[in-house]
């Protein structure tokens, strides 16, 4: 089977990502894998990621940009005539559609929309991260897949630099310094954890790479004396079990894989209450959920977490497990069968069972 994947960056973040691992995995199930992005094979990125590799601009998020996209829409079709599907991953590949009638396509929804255009419709299948995501996608068919997360992340050295005979726990954030991703109330709740508790060290792990320029945001959580601020680490996932608890004060959030990477490393979550956060975090099991922007609650979050560290740890674990890349390429793969013409389909599905009975 030959999939086609759309991306509508070049610099992998969360989506990028996630579909990394799922093509990782269908490609060791026998599916051969062609990859697009915008950028220049001069300048990789995505290009580097080890399939074969061409440009395709859909286009950004600045005025003007989706009609823009339209002048792609002829290489969109000649790159997808030989793949059995395209997979657009992402709203903004979602810009491709139109050109693509006839052929067989996957839209996957990472962000929590505003609205559904009507070009959507044409897709063949409708992916999305969370129900939270789902939720705003009607009237479409949605399958609500999650977020692939590897189980058992290598670990990597802690990017904060040791202090003299400091063996207190660590309560951090890891992600973009952004006001979507609420790093700040963190940074203002640090002053009553440490009341509370001083031997506790409150890290921020991030940077805003998408920006040209410093953003205000950005560098009022860098300006604090309250926490330790380290840059953006490129294997975030094996940090996380350096915590003894994350913190994701999150003001938008549609599944935030860094919280369901920290669960499967073993650490407990402080999060907010908004979107796909509550599909994660069992409230009292696994960590806690507060409401957005209320520093207050957040920093007694903190300090009740930490109390029952070991235990909210050990069950963070376990849940995340229904989160792991194996079991979501079974599920994303499944769906992916469906779109297949009958005979090519069960000629997959008796494949797979022969293999699995030798």
């Amino acid at each position: 089977m030959r999939l086609l994947a759309v991306c509508q960056v070049d610099r992998p973040g969360g989506p990028e990502i996630g579909l990394l691992r799922l093509l990782r995995r269908l490609e060791a199930r026998g599916w051969e894998i062609a990859l697009t992005s915008p950028g220049s094979a001069e300048a990789p990125a995505l290009a580097d990621a080890g399939w074969p590799w061409e440009p395709l601009a859909v286009g950004g998020l600045e005025q003007g940009a989706g009609a823009r996209a339209v002048a792609s829409w002829p290489r969109a079709r000649k790159l997808s005539k030989d793949a059995d599907i395209t997979y657009l991953n992402g709203t903004v590949a979602g810009r491709l559609l139109p050109a693509l009638r006839g052929h067989t396509t996957v839209l996957h929804v990472h962000d929590i929309v505003e609205r559904v255009p009507r070009h959507w419709h044409g897709a063949d299948l409708v992916l999305a991260d969370s129900k939270a995501v789902g939720g705003r996608l009607d009237p479409l068919d949605v399958h609500v897949i999650g977020c692939p997360v590897e189980l058992d992340a290598a670990p990597v050295p802690a990017p904060w630099p040791a202090r003299n005979g400091g063996t207190g726990p660590v309560v951090g954030f890891v992600g973009r310094l952004i006001p979507r991703k609420g790093a700040l109330d963190l940074v203002k709740a640090a002053p009553a954890i440490r009341a509370a508790r001083p031997d506790v060290r409150v890290v921020i792990v991030g940077d805003d790479p998408y920006e040209d320029e410093e953003s205000d945001y950005a560098t009022a959580v860098r300006a604090s004396a309250n926490v330790d601020h380290v840059g953006r680490v490129a294997e975030a996932a094996g940090i996380l079990g350096h915590l003894d608890v994350l913190v994701l004060p999150s003001r938008q959030e549609p599944f935030g894989t860094v919280v369901a990477e920290a669960m499967a490393a073993g650490t407990p979550v402080v999060a907010t209450r908004v979107d796909g956060l509550p599909e994660l975090v069992v409230d009292g099991v696994t960590g806690a959920l507060v409401e957005p922007g209320d520093t207050a609650a957040l920093a007694v979050a903190v300090l009740r977490v930490l109390e029952q560290r070991e235990a909210m740890g050990a069950a963070a674990r376990e849940h995340a497990a229904r989160f792991g890349a194996d079991l979501y390429a079974d599920r994303v793969e499944d769906l992916l069968m469906e779109l297949l013409p009958g005979n090519r389909a069960e000629e997959r599905r008796r494949g797979l069972h022969d293999g699995a009975a030798t």
